[in-house]
């Protein structure tokens, strides 16, 4: 029975969200529970990050660095910490003190920035297969998605054939329209693991700037990137530093989801209207791992080509894995997710695939679709995690081989 106001006018739920149910991470990690299944679904380490900044975590709390509200912005030390990755790593200078905002996490950040930004009936463009809270937090904000799809590409090259999801300019030129307010730009891109090209965001950029859109970019997986991919900041492209919202995360660099550590660089005035928004959500988080978190982004540059080799080893087992279990698998250039298309084994619903998956084969698995708007478009494909123990991986796909007969 359908519970009702007490003017049995309308439902309890906000109707900007109606049509955001339960996510699939819970409903798949319910299952993978329920069964017994290897959880490859959603995508969060099964191990901890570096164990010193683990310590230093443990340090903050015993000498009480955090255990009260921390500053609105940030921890100071937190702040001249992300300056400085930017600035050694894409020579990108910020002031910690008006161009830095520290968020409960990634998804925090993208709720504030577009909270901020967004007034009833702006349009927002995302690429699209996108993360499921870009979606929830347009509805919130009260703009209107405009979806731009990346869509799958097959090349040879030398006899071997490389295949990707790629962005069609044209159709994001052609999706601009009076009522564009901004772009929402995820690279490197989850769930496909593409990394745009400079070509690409070159592109972008230009039609950001000739449109005078704000682009909000989610770099979470910055250092997540493989073989000869580049990932290049939109920010440090001509025309974006003052009109770019760049967010970053602890969560996945570090392998400390739980903490909730992320961020905002941008323009002061980016910046201060992001914090308007931000302050009356979490208002500060994290206290004591923001210390940590300033820590870890100073780590040796050994350190992150350590994590990417250990993950490019992961993405190289699980993927060969899936190919020989029938999977057309699209090798990502990025993040820790591998997509497939599951046709080749006569399947072509990724939903019910997806929920089928546990009994047949042990294992947990997300549909692509969910992330679309044209769920037909996402329909065939379904989205692996490979942030796991290598042994759980290898589980995984001996378990998935029994789906090749």
């Amino acid at each position: 029975m359908a519970v009702m106001t007490s003017s049995a006018r309308r439902p309890l739920l906000n109707r900007r969200l109606a049509e955001f149910g339960t996510t699939i991470f819970a409903e798949m990690s319910a299952l993978a529970l329920s069964t017994g299944s290897i959880n490859l679904g959603q995508g969060f380490p099964d191990t901890d990050g570096p164990e010193e900044i683990r310590e230093a975590a443990v340090r903050a709390l015993r000498d009480g660095r955090g255990n009260q509200y921390p500053p609105g912005p940030g921890v100071p030390e937190l702040r001249t910490a992300i300056t400085a990755h930017q600035e050694r790593r894409y020579g990108l200078t910020f002031d910690p003190d008006t161009e830095v905002l520290v968020t409960a996490g990634a998804t925090e950040a993208i709720a504030a920035a577009l909270l901020a930004l967004l007034e009833p009936g702006d349009e927002v463009i995302a690429l699209e297969p996108y993360y499921d809270s870009y979606a929830a937090c347009i509805a919130m904000a009260g703009g209107t998605r405009v979806p731009v799809t990346l869509r799958p590409h097959e090349e040879t090259h030398d006899g071997v054939v490389h295949r990707r999801f790629r962005l069609d300019l044209d159709e994001l030129r052609d999706a601009v329209t009076d009522n564009t307010r901004l772009l929402l730009i995820n690279t490197p891109h989850n769930p496909t693991g593409t990394v745009l090209t400079r070509e690409e965001l070159t592109a972008i950029a230009e039609l950001a700037v000739e449109r005078d859109l704000l682009v909000i970019t989610d770099e979470v997986y910055e250092h997540l990137v493989f073989d000869e991919a580049e990932h290049i900041p939109l920010a440090t492209l001509p025309g974006m530093r003052g009109r770019t919202a760049t967010i970053g995360s602890a969560g996945k660099s570090f392998s400390f989801t739980g903490w909730k550590v992320g961020w905002v660089t941008a323009a002061p005035d980016l910046v201060a209207a992001v914090r308007s928004a931000k302050q009356f959500l979490t208002y500060v988080a994290s206290g004591p791992f923001q210390y940590a978190v300033a820590e870890a982004l100073a780590l040796p540059d050994t350190y992150f080509e350590a994590f990417r080799a250990d993950m490019r080893a992961k993405r190289d087992l699980l993927g060969a894995g899936l190919a020989e279990a029938g999977f057309t698998v699209f090798r990502p250039a990025g993040t820790y997710f591998i997509t497939t298309d599951i046709r080749p084994l006569g399947e072509s619903d990724g939903f019910a695939f997806c929920r089928a998956l546990p009994e047949r084969a042990g294992v947990v698995a997300i549909p692509n679709a969910v992330f679309y708007d044209h769920r037909d478009v996402g329909a065939p494909f379904v989205r692996f995690a490979f942030c796991k123990q290598t042994s759980v991986l290898e589980e995984a796909v001996k378990r998935l081989k029994t789906l090749a007969g």
